[in-house]
């Protein structure tokens, strides 16, 4: 579980714990990651919890990660939570735009590194947390950033659309492997960073919507984790079904909407593009 520490990922952590997982939760600060362990020991009654400190800003410390777990043997379950959405613009370690190197090469970078370990323990799972920003996305992927302005629902929506497409190629790429790959939108959720959010990060033409917005953004955290609690260890959707698990747990295609062909091979080069510029 990356990004395990707070909102949805912890919440979604305590659940799987308390269903006998054991929970392996990577993120940045450690004292945070002690609280979150303590939190899945405390839901699971025994020891279940582990924490690994990660930058997963970074893509070379995201990969270096995952290669130090895929070490460790077969994975069963692998679920890419972490992500972000900022006011301003800043970069990653590598001078990438952090909205793109945490919402999509960071999940992108952990799970071809893992790969390996999931066929080894199939079946298992890969659940990529989606959102839906992704209506709010310009699609256009020529540059590490759109042109224009930074506006976070916009900048964090296309990265979220990028990792999307990424995950219907990958589950396409992995159907005769016995590795389910599914996205989890989890809709709006009462987050800690929802709670920060202001009306900076919409772009002008959505600000007349900013209430409506926050009013959305107070979802309790255990109605939240429906979707990505569902993909994780609900029954694996009917062929044809889609391959987003909607807010209700259930298969909702609404997103899948916004990812054409067009964008699915643009998304392809422009990672590729980027990642080449990050190391081995």
């Amino acid at each position: 579980m990356t990004g395990g520490t707070a909102g949805i990922g912890l919440q979604l952590t305590l659940e799987l714990a308390a269903q006998g997982w054991d929970v392996t939760v990577v993120a940045r600060d450690e004292a945070r990651g002690a609280a979150a362990v303590a939190r899945i020991d405390e839901a699971a009654g025994r020891a279940a919890g582990r924490f690994v400190r990660a930058d997963l800003s970074s893509v070379a410390e995201t990969r270096a990660t995952g290669r130090r777990l895929a070490a460790e043997g077969p994975l069963h379950l692998l679920v890419n939570n972490v992500g972000g959405m900022w006011t301003e613009r800043w970069l990653s370690p590598e001078g990438i735009e952090a909205s793109v190197a945490l919402n999509h090469l960071s999940p992108y970078v952990l799970t071809e590194t893992l790969l390996e370990s999931l066929t080894a323990a199939a079946p298992s799972r890969i659940v990529n947390i989606t959102s839906g920003a992704v209506a709010a996305a310009l699609p256009v992927f020529d540059d590490v950033e759109p042109p224009g302005p930074h506006y976070g629902l916009a900048a964090t929506g296309r990265a979220k659309l990028a990792h999307l497409a990424h995950t219907v190629e990958l589950a396409g790429r992995l159907a005769d492997t016995g590795v389910t790959v599914l996205a989890a939108d989890p809709g709006p959720a009462a987050t800690d960073n929802a709670a920060q959010m202001t009306v900076d990060i919409l772009p002008p033409e959505l600000r007349p919507h900013w209430e409506q917005i926050r009013e959305g953004v107070t979802r309790p955290l255990h109605l939240a984790v429906r979707g990505p609690l569902a993909a994780a260890t609900g029954a694996v959707p009917a062929a044809g079904a889609g391959l987003v698990i909607g807010p209700a747990g259930e298969p909702d295609s609404t997103l899948l909407g916004s990812v054409t062909p067009e964008v699915t091979r643009a998304v392809r080069t422009w990672t590729e593009k980027l990642l080449a510029t990050t190391g081995p």
